[in-house]
């Protein structure tokens, strides 16, 4: 599968994604141009979680961390956030 971009809310804000299907069985999440994290779903809950960071294999991107002096929303990648890519992730795999 190819990367592709998603749009989620944050504070009344469209935030584009970039999502990044991996040999490992996880997406990396890209935010202006570092990793936000991973997430996979789980088989056996069907369920989209959050891979921890020590898991992610980072390749030849960066971690992204935020910059206060950013125009950028502050993200973290987390479950809630997870669970809503993953439905976006599953949109784009129907229909891509």
């Amino acid at each position: 599968m190819e990367p592709f971009n998603i749009r989620i809310e944050r504070e009344g804000q469209e935030v584009t994604l970039t999502i990044l299907p991996t040999d490992e069985g996880y997406y990396k999440v890209i935010y202006y141009g570092g990793i936000l994290g991973a997430i996979r779903k789980e088989a056996q809950t069907n369920q989209w979680t959050h891979v921890p960071d020590d898991e992610v294999i980072a390749g030849e991107l960066p971690l992204y961390h935020h910059v206060d002096e950013d125009d950028r929303l502050e993200i973290v990648l987390n479950g809630a956030m997870a669970e809503e890519i993953g439905r976006e992730i599953d949109e784009e795999r129907r229909v891509g």
